[in-house]
């Protein structure tokens, strides 16, 4: 039979009422109660009923997390960082992918206020969703619109979307192309194609924006249509690997005849293509002041809330650029 609060109190030799103080830290315990209680827990194998406690305390420490995919190298990163600087903080995450479907994400946010979640820190795609405008629910977009009421941390797109494009024109590229997401996306990372753009024409240059859907048709179709393309700026590394790889099979020498840049840097990325030219996003960073907002909105703080974060990331050069 599972021990009980009653049966802590006699090993301890206190009162259930102080054991129960003890587990919710309420009042004041002397130092030598506080050791007796814990040590009756540990010798009878007693955890608390989180459930009964969090009632009490009015707080689950549990934290949600929606996006859109952990097995992009982007994602996996920024949720370790957002599950382990939770974790230090004593709160503990319930990770929801939605698969990029406005369906899964609507259940996920219902799920995660059934079961009281403090707050939640979000990254998928939708919008639109009227869930997220729930008065009193501590929310927190990365890279992402969610409302003009949530505020949204992330890297600064545009000044990364300068720098790849400038490096490429530096590198002497004239028929530069850029490859990027829907631009109906509501998501910082539209500053991206927007600084492409505008690099573009102060240079006297024509740009030319790629829309992704399917990554090998789109890549493929570029080169068919753009047999003189000498530069690539790709809106994320995964997409720059696969031109990379389209590029090799066309017997395109990279950085010779093409030079590609990429965008995000993760670990994953950097292990496993080192010599890819990108814009490293600041991923411990984004996760540390998304943490640092949604914990200020849990806590109830009267200090105003910052709407929209901007963290500068940084320019590697490669080998894909001739770096």
């Amino acid at each position: 039979m599972k021990p009980k609060i009653e049966d802590v109190a006699k090993v301890a030799g206190v009162s259930p009422t102080t054991v129960s103080r003890v587990l919710n830290n309420r009042g004041y315990i002397g130092e030598n109660t506080r050791i007796k209680v814990h040590k009756a827990m540990e010798q009878l194998n007693y955890y608390p009923n989180e459930v009964a406690r969090s009632l009490f305390i009015k707080k689950t420490f549990l934290i949600g997390l929606i996006f859109p995919t952990t097995s992009n190298p982007f994602y996996g990163q920024l949720i370790f960082h957002l599950e382990n600087i939770a974790a230090t903080l004593g709160y503990k995450v319930l990770l929801c992918n939605s698969q990029g479907r406005e369906d899964k994400e609507k259940n996920y946010l219902n799920m995660l206020q059934r079961n009281q979640v403090d707050g939640i820190i979000a990254g998928a795609h939708n919008k639109g969703i009227e869930e997220y405008e729930i008065p009193n629910l501590p929310v927190v977009g990365v890279d992402r619109y969610l409302s003009s009421k949530i505020p949204v941390v992330s890297s600064d797109n545009y000044h990364g979307g300068k720098l790849a494009t400038q490096l490429l024109i530096n590198k002497g590229c004239k028929n530069i192309i850029h490859i990027n997401g829907p631009i109906s996306l509501e998501t910082p990372a539209n500053l991206r194609r927007k600084a492409y753009e505008d690099i573009m024409r102060a240079n006297q240059l024509t740009p030319l924006t790629y829309e992704i859907d399917d990554h090998f048709k789109i890549i493929k179709q570029l080169f068919e249509e753009n047999p003189r393309v000498d530069g690539i700026f790709a809106s994320d590394d995964l997409i720059a690997s696969q031109v990379i790889r389209q590029a090799k099979e066309r017997n395109i020498d990279i950085p010779t005849d093409l030079k590609v840049i990429g965008y995000d840097g993760t670990e994953t990325t950097r292990l496993l293509l080192p010599e890819l030219s990108t814009v490293q996003q600041p991923i411990k960073e984004i996760a540390e002041k998304a943490i640092e907002l949604l914990v200020k909105q849990m806590d109830d703080k009267d200090d105003a809330i910052q709407l929209e974060t901007i963290i500068p990331g940084k320019l590697i050069e490669g080998e894909t650029t001739g770096g």
